[in-house]
Parts: C-alpha cells; structure tokens; sequence
C-alpha cells in the first residue's frame, strides 16, 4: 500500500473506501493492501450465503476449537448466558448511569460503562478476587479494547498473559462443575469438546468477553454520538431508542469489511481466485448503496419507522456465520442507551463522523454531556427569574 493511500485512509476510512468504491467498474473493489472487496448486494449474498465460501470452520476462533459443530455449540452457550444475564445488566445500568459525572470522554466512558454492567456475567462474583482483578486490569489497560499505539500494546500483552494464565487455573478449579452456567466461563467450558486444553478454554473466554463487549461498548458510542449530533441539545431524543440503535448500525457499523476465504481456486466475480485468496463485503457500502436505501448518509433514526426504500443490511454479517448473539447484542445496546437517555438530555463536544479503525470502526474521542431532566428545569426556571 502506497504512502499517500495509507495517510488518505488514516484521515477518513470510509471516504476512501467509498472513492476505491465510485472507481470500481464491476462491482469489484481492488483493495490497495490486498485482496478484493464486492460492492454488488448480489455478489455479496454469493460470498455470505453461498456453501462454496462457507463450508467448514469460521475463522473467527482460530483453530482453538475442532470443529464447525464445536464452534456453534459454544457460540450458542454464550448467548445463552449473556441473554440469562439480562435483568442483572439492567439492573447494574440503572446504578452506573445514575453515578456518571455530567461530562464524560466517548468512547473510553462506553467501554467502562458496557463492562462494569457485564462483569458479573462474564466472571461471576465469587470467581477469585485475583482472577476477577485481572479481567478488570485488562479491560482498562487495552487487553479487551485494543489500543491503536504499539508502545501501550507491549504493556497490554503482559496483563494478557497473567489473565489466560489465571483463567486457565479457574477452568481446572471448575472442571466437573455440573450446576449449570454461572458465567461465560461456565458457558464456554461446558461447550467446549472434550479434550480442550484448560489454556485453550482460557483463551476462547477473552476472546468472547471481547466479542461480547466491544462491539456493543462501540455501537453504544456510535448512538450517542450520531443521535446528538442530529438533534439540537437541551430536549430530550425524539425518537425511540431501538430506531436510534438501528440506525447507528446502519450507519456506522463496526464491522466495516466481511471477509470469506477462498477454500481451493475458484472464480468468483469472473475473476479466478487462489485458495486462501479473501474476498470482502463492506456492510458500510451496503448500508450506504443510494439505489436501495432513500437518503442513504443521512442519519434518520425515523426511518425503521417509514415504508421508504432499505436495502441490504447486515450489521452482525449474514449467512450461516452471521453472529449468533445478534439479538442480544442488540438488546444489551437499546438497554444502555435507554438508561442513558431516559429522564436525560444529553450533547456532544467534539464529534467526529470519521472512524479510526481500531480492529473496527470506532468513534474518535468526543465528550459528552448528560443532564438529567430535573437539572435542566431548575437551570431554566433560574434563568427565567
């Protein structure tokens, strides 16, 4: 990748996509850093649906887990948990957002305020107090939420290491452990086939507590910021929250490339493909497509409500490896901003429509103000007298 495209997708991600996007002349983006990415809805479906691209086992586990069954079972086993968890999140939601100081940094605030609601589910509470003091060191110090400079990533990898070491004594603490999941280590260790390495287990558990906190953390961001920057501060958000929630997705959703690899040498697109060659979706593309969507990079939460045109829209991926906690990712996301904005106003300082992409497409640093209703009468009656 030449210099000059690295610095045009470092300053805005998406616009340049959308500029390789407007070149392409067969629904087939050539991507500067390797690969192909399709823009075509048809195409797309081909990838994402298609048995050819997605037999065997997804990549997302790596090869921690045997089989394609394996990988399903434990998927399901932590949805199960988190979706069981649910009235615990609420609750926890109702305190913390009830303890925010009325200005707060985005989207490091989300990322604490989605795992400290969590935590109880993702390591119960009486896990040891030095395992459970590990997962909170790497959920502040770039463990669960990647840092984009190396110089704190060196640092991050120690805590990871203490914490899959520590994890990995808890699984064999738990081993026989048959009163059903108490937490998404229970979830994950109870699904796991036998013969999983305890370190393995330790392994899938972080991997899953970021797949469970990050993208929601991000989408939670996302909403705050995109619905602020389109109402005017001072009133309440004018639209339900599940619109609002659907729409961030829409918008800017966090996965921003879809990726399928080739299993032997194939075409795809009248092109020939190597085995192992990737080809991408962009659900950002899809989202944005102004022949299937009306207004496309407009941020109108009211449209989930109206019988306008929608296109293609797969913000958790599509096809037989769309993201089993979908639902329940997206109740956990309406849940947190429903507690965030309920008896609240809030604004923005600071919002910047352009992602950084950091192993996804995350909001730059904005500051958020929240007033809860009753502050704000008081300050206007005080300026009426």
């Amino acid at each position: 990748m030449r210099l000059a495209d690295k610095r045009r997708f470092r300053r805005d991600p998406l616009a340049y996509l959308e500029d390789l996007h407007r070149h392409s002349v067969d629904g087939v983006i050539r991507l500067p850093w390797g690969g192909r990415c399709v823009g075509d809805v048809e195409l797309a479906n081909a990838l994402l649906r298609g048995r050819e691209f997605n037999a065997g086992r997804s990549g997302f586990f790596g090869g921690l887990l045997p089989t394609r069954e394996a990988q399903v079972r434990v998927g399901h086993a932590v949805r199960d948990v988190v979706r069981a968890g649910l009235p615990a999140y609420r609750e926890a939601l109702a305190v913390a957002v009830g303890g925010l100081p009325g200005t707060s940094r985005w989207p490091d605030a989300a990322g604490d305020l989605v795992y400290r609601c969590l935590v109880d589910v993702l390591l119960h509470p009486r896990t040891p107090e030095d395992v459970r003091g590990l997962l909170d060191r790497a959920a502040r110090g770039d463990v669960v939420f990647h840092s984009p400079h190396r110089w704190r990533r060196v640092g991050a990898e120690v805590v990871r290491a203490r914490l899959v070491a520590a994890v990995a004594g808890e699984v064999r603490r738990r081993r026989g452990w048959d009163g059903g999941a108490r937490d998404v280590l229970d979830a994950v260790a109870g699904a796991c086939p036998g013969g999983v390495a305890d370190r393995a287990v330790a392994e899938l558990h972080l991997m899953l507590v970021r797949a469970v906190v990050v993208p929601v953390a991000t989408m939670l961001a996302w909403s705050v910021l995109l619905a602020c920057l389109r109402h005017p501060p001072g009133t309440p958000l004018p639209w339900p929250v599940d619109w609002v929630v659907r729409e961030a997705q829409r918008h800017r959703p966090v996965v921003w490339m879809v990726g399928r690899a080739a299993p032997h040498p194939t075409e795809f697109a009248g092109a020939p493909c190597d085995a192992g060659e990737l080809i991408s979706v962009s659900p950002y593309l899809l989202h944005h497509d102004p022949d299937r969507w009306d207004d496309p990079d407009e941020f109108r939460p009211e449209r989930w409500a109206e019988p306008g045109r929608r296109g293609t829209y797969i913000p958790f991926g599509a096809g037989p490896f769309t993201c089993a906690g979908a639902s329940v990712a997206h109740e956990l996301l309406t849940e947190a901003l429903g507690a965030l904005t309920r008896d609240a106003t809030l604004a923005v300082i600071g919002g910047d429509l352009r992602p950084a992409m950091v192993e996804g497409a995350v909001p730059r640093p904005f500051t958020l103000h929240r007033t809860p209703v009753r502050q704000a009468a008081r300050t206007e009656g005080g300026e009426r007298r």
